[in-house]
């Protein structure tokens, strides 16, 4: 005859961990940027102490400036970490995006709105090829992009040279359009008699969108299952191509913005330029708490991370220190912000 089976009893006190309540260190230690916090905390009050032209507004609203050029691709760099993919290719295509609106509007002649429109959809076309080719072929990301990286800036000096005989665009200041595109990507605003570039505002709008993504929606979810493990994520109905594709895409979607921005701010494109910025976008990231294996990072991290980076690369020179210094102040930033994540992370685990 058979017997029904019981569970064991709890032992007394115990409380099921999937009702159980977190203490508030505890959950503020599984943040990804609360390392990322505490060093930007630390460079503020170091070059706030050293420089005191660091202290005025005006020069902590070119801080910002500064911060913001970087942050806008480095949120989408790190929306795409947290996926668990790379783009070595962000940095030229800023470049590309400019360069295509600039010698499309002006080599036909037209309005620079449709050279801006056609310069979002080449940008948008760019990153939806990497995340194709990526889902397509298996291959690691960083050697697709890797691969993109070489086209586009080959792209970028052949065409240039070919059409104006220089390494830079025309200038266009003087076409229909210029004054209200330069309104909307490089238009000042003053505040307090401070004079505060629209790229800041634009920046926290787009780090606020990307936080709400992460942590409200089920594009969110769909991301950091997709980084963390793809197969899995695979198994439980994730759309892991169309996530990892929509992706490359955002990625696509900030080049174009910054780009738009330096073409606006400087009327002309240096067809050399980008290259290198792909990996200020990636330490950004990290140091704002994503980590290279994917699934873990917030939006909020990397504009610390870019705030950084501003702070630093500013702070140097207020402080009369030899510039050559930040790029060995960077790499130390860069261990030290990695070292802190993991044991961050490895603390929040274990409460």
């Amino acid at each position: 005859m058979s017997q029904a089976v019981q569970a064991a009893p709890a032992p007394p006190g115990s409380v099921d961990d999937r009702v159980r309540r977190r203490s508030l260190l505890a959950s503020v230690l599984s943040r990804p940027e609360v390392g990322s916090l505490v060093g930007a905390v630390a460079v503020f009050a170091l070059f706030f102490a050293v420089a005191p032209t660091f202290r005025q507004a005006a020069s902590f609203a070119t801080v910002l400036y500064a911060g913001s050029t970087i942050g806008i691709m480095a949120l989408a760099v790190a929306l795409l970490m947290i996926g668990g993919e790379f783009d070595l290719s962000a940095g030229v295509a800023v470049t590309t995006s400019a360069l295509f609106a600039s010698t499309f509007a002006y080599q036909l002649n037209l309005n620079l709105w449709v050279g801006v429109a056609a310069a979002l959809v080449v940008s948008l076309g760019i990153g939806a090829f990497n995340g194709w080719l990526l889902m397509r072929t298996g291959l690691p990301s960083f050697l697709i992009t890797l691969g993109t990286f070489f086209i586009l800036q080959g792209v970028n000096l052949g065409v240039t040279k070919l059409l104006t005989g220089n390494v830079s665009s025309t200038s266009v200041s003087d076409m229909d359009g210029f004054e209200q595109a330069r309104a909307v990507f490089a238009s000042t605003v003053p505040i307090g008699g401070v004079s505060v570039k629209i790229t800041v505002f634009w920046w926290l709008l787009f780090v606020a969108i990307g936080t709400w993504v992460l942590l409200r929606t089920k594009t969110g979810n769909w991301i950091f299952a997709a980084g963390g493990d793809k197969a899995a994520a695979r198994a439980v109905g994730v759309p892991v191509r169309a996530t990892k594709i929509g992706l490359f895409m955002t990625v696509g979607f900030m080049a174009w913005f910054v780009g738009m921005h330096q073409l606006f701010s400087f009327n002309a494109i240096q067809s050399g330029g980008g290259v290198g910025q792909e990996f200020i976008y990636i330490i950004a990231a990290v140091v704002g708490g994503c980590l290279l294996t994917g699934g873990y990072g917030s939006a909020v991290g990397s504009a610390i991370g870019a705030l950084i980076f501003g702070m630093t690369s500013l702070g140097i020179v207020y402080a009369g220190w030899d510039a050559n210094w930040f790029k060995a102040f960077l790499g130390v930033m860069l261990l030290l912000a990695t070292i802190v994540n993991m044991i961050v992370k490895n603390q929040a685990a274990k409460r």
